[in-house]
């Protein structure tokens, strides 16, 4: 049995000491240790992307991240993307364009979503479906999370423009 490993992060803007065994994946710490559920397990092997969280702003599948790389990292969750008063302008989009439905993927692609509006805040609609093509949805279909990621990246604008 391997030792156990003390690693140190930021989740949500929480500093975090954590107890981990080194097999265990980032996404069973952040689900059976933390709490975290809203990151949720679909394929555990990297295809789907339902489990996707933002490692030093980046998306990564934390099916096969193991939490043992986390250490000095700062992750982002899908629990810390609302603000206290409200949605985040993503999350308001996805459910104003009905762009979800079972919830399993969700968290995978808002997350997603938000480092691409980071690192590309007026996506092409070819852009987004590039972007996302490691998200997979069995429910709604692609169309509507593409315009609720397009919609989000309006809103985005809009909200920077009045500040």
């Amino acid at each position: 049995m391997a030792k156990k490993r003390i690693v140190s992060t930021t989740i949500n803007g929480r500093q975090v000491e954590l107890l981990c065994e080194p097999r265990q994946t980032l996404l069973e710490v952040l689900r059976d240790t933390l709490d975290l559920t809203g990151t949720k397990e679909g394929c555990s092997n990297g295809n789907c992307g339902a489990c996707t969280v933002l490692m030093n702003g980046r998306p990564v599948v934390s099916c096969l991240v193991l939490a043992v790389e986390a250490e000095g990292a700062t992750l982002e969750t899908i629990e810390g993307v609302a603000p206290v008063d409200g949605l985040d302008p993503v999350q308001q989009a996805f459910l104003e364009n009905a762009a979800l439905q079972c919830g399993i993927c969700t968290p995978g692609f808002i997350m997603s979503t938000k480092a691409l509006l980071n690192e590309n805040p007026d996506p092409t609609e070819h852009d987004v479906r590039f972007y996302l093509s490691g998200n997979l949805c069995r429910c709604t279909g692609y169309d509507k999370i593409v315009r609720a990621v397009l919609d989000s990246a309006q809103k985005r604008k809009k909200a920077v423009a009045a500040k």
